[in-house]
């Protein structure tokens, strides 16, 4: 079974369809239709890697065209998966039952396809397709990484999780947590137009701990939705995300984001904003640098 722990919650919706050839006899619409409810319903237990999920919403419809019963499944649910095999195993369950009741008054029935016919929902839905590619920088502020006394793991697992979604980084670097220096750093990155800015690191609560006091008098927009996603995802996973002082927003048409310093908390991050952060920048294109 796949693992899909690290997956958002999304709206999911699925359709698929069965066809069902018979001679015009019999009336089995009803017995069929319930048949397929629980089909849909118990597919995780009879398909060994699909998991169980709260169905949110399920409907069997049949329509006859000449010699055929079209067999259609709409399947909707809020989870971290789809539910595209719960729509056709509940249209082959439906088709079964039809045939299963006519088979002994029809010699010539049979189940000619099932198949997907749409699916809604998951991370695919929210990539928005920009018109070119972002220049992209990933900053690690830590006084002991950059003292060489520890290996960075946080911002090295940022750039993998970017290269995933075809977000290059063009700028890695590493410095301490000092105000001045992430500041002048932010400062340099945004006079070079660079579109992205992904801080980890200096978002907790040791006095050291100053990268939210050094990004936010630099925004001109703060976007407080953008932690609170990170957050709420993280305490899924982990109740200390709370304690997490991530910070992001706009410096012009630079979307600056401050994520936390432990590899975990920056890849749950990562996964909670990516890629449906960019739709800022789809929002934002045509606009000058200098203003959003």
């Amino acid at each position: 079974m796949v693992d899909i722990t690290h997956k958002i919650i999304t709206h999911r919706s699925a359709i698929a369809e069965a066809i069902v050839a018979v001679s015009p006899k019999g009336d089995v619409f009803e017995a069929s239709r319930v048949a397929g409810l629980f089909g849909i319903k118990r597919t995780s237990d009879m398909i060994p890697d699909c998991h169980p999920l709260p169905v949110e919403f399920a409907a069997v419809r049949h329509r006859i065209e000449g010699l055929q019963i079209i067999i259609e499944t709409e399947v909707h649910t809020l989870y971290k998966t789809g539910v595209e095999v719960e729509a056709m195993h509940g249209a082959s369950v439906t088709a079964l039952t039809i045939y299963d009741m006519l088979k002994p008054i029809d010699k010539g029935i049979e189940i000619r396809n099932i198949r997907l016919v749409s699916k809604k929902g998951g991370k695919s839905q929210y990539a928005d397709i920009l018109k070119r590619k972002l220049k992209t920088a990933v900053v690690v502020c830590s006084d002991s990484i950059s003292a060489g006394k520890k290996v960075d793991f946080a911002g090295k697992a940022i750039i993998t999780k970017l290269e995933k979604i075809e977000v290059p980084t063009e700028d890695y670097t590493i410095i301490p947590d000092e105000v001045s220096v992430i500041q002048a750093k932010v400062q340099a990155l945004y006079d070079d137009k660079y579109d992205l800015i992904i801080i980890t690191g200096g978002t907790g609560l040791s006095p050291r701990d100053v990268t939210p006091e050094a990004i936010r008098p630099m925004l001109d927009r703060e976007i407080p939705g953008i932690a609170e996603a990170a957050r709420h995802y993280g305490q899924q996973h982990m109740p200390y995300a709370m304690l997490s002082r991530s910070v992001a927003g706009l410096k012009g048409k630079t979307l600056i984001i401050a994520l936390p310093g432990s590899t975990r908390g920056a890849e749950e991050s990562m996964d909670a904003l990516f890629p449906y952060i960019l739709h800022i920048f789809k929002v934002a294109e045509g606009m000058p640098h200098e203003s959003v």
